[in-house]
């Protein structure tokens, strides 16, 4: 019997960088951003920053950052789980979850990486580049877009709030509410 497909990323379940188990169906209503991240790239710095002001931003909206971990690419991420808390905490004032260190590609890639992957591919096929390379999720746990690790998350912040395709941090009316409008105002 074949294993069915998972259908969103509410359908998994990783472990925090304390080694506890953490649904991701705790997020389900959430826009997330996933993202593998490194403490010792060229990218840290701004990648770190970016996100930081993206999470303050819009964290009160239903916007989660969920960052993981990967030392795949260059041994850029060789600390140990508390050593990289201890980092992304003081040095980068990152308030954003940080899940238990992955690898998102090979044989050990774990199960949310093949999923996001497989929902949206890069451009020379599915596997993940670099570091950083972000995974923008809408409030019903669907991957809606994949986006360089060169990409800034400042960049992003425009799909967040301008994109009627995605309508991810913005609630769309109700019924009820668009019923009201058009009676009001005679839309």
């Amino acid at each position: 019997m074949a294993e069915e497909t998972p259908k969103s990323v509410y359908e998994f379940t990783v472990k925090d960088i304390r080694g506890n188990d953490v649904s991701l169906s705790e997020y389900n209503g959430k826009v997330l951003l996933i993202v593998n991240v490194a403490s010792k790239c060229g990218l840290t710095h701004s990648n770190y920053k970016e996100l930081n002001v993206l999470y303050e931003k819009y964290k009160s909206q239903g916007f989660e950052i969920l960052a993981f971990p990967c030392n795949q690419f260059a041994g850029q991420e060789p600390g140990s789980n508390e050593e990289i808390q201890d980092t992304v905490c003081t040095m980068f004032k990152a308030e954003f979850p940080i899940f238990d260190k992955i690898d998102v590609n090979g044989k050990n890639t774990a199960p949310l990486y093949k999923f996001l992957k497989s929902e949206k591919g890069g451009y020379f096929g599915d596997a993940i580049k670099w570091n950083f390379t972000k995974f923008l999720v809408n409030k019903e746990g669907k991957v809606v877009e994949r986006y360089a690790p060169t990409t800034s998350p400042l960049k992003i912040e425009q799909h967040l709030v301008h994109s009627e395709s995605l309508n991810v941090l913005s609630s769309p009316l109700c019924a009820t509410e668009t019923k009201t409008l058009v009676e009001i105002h005679g839309l």
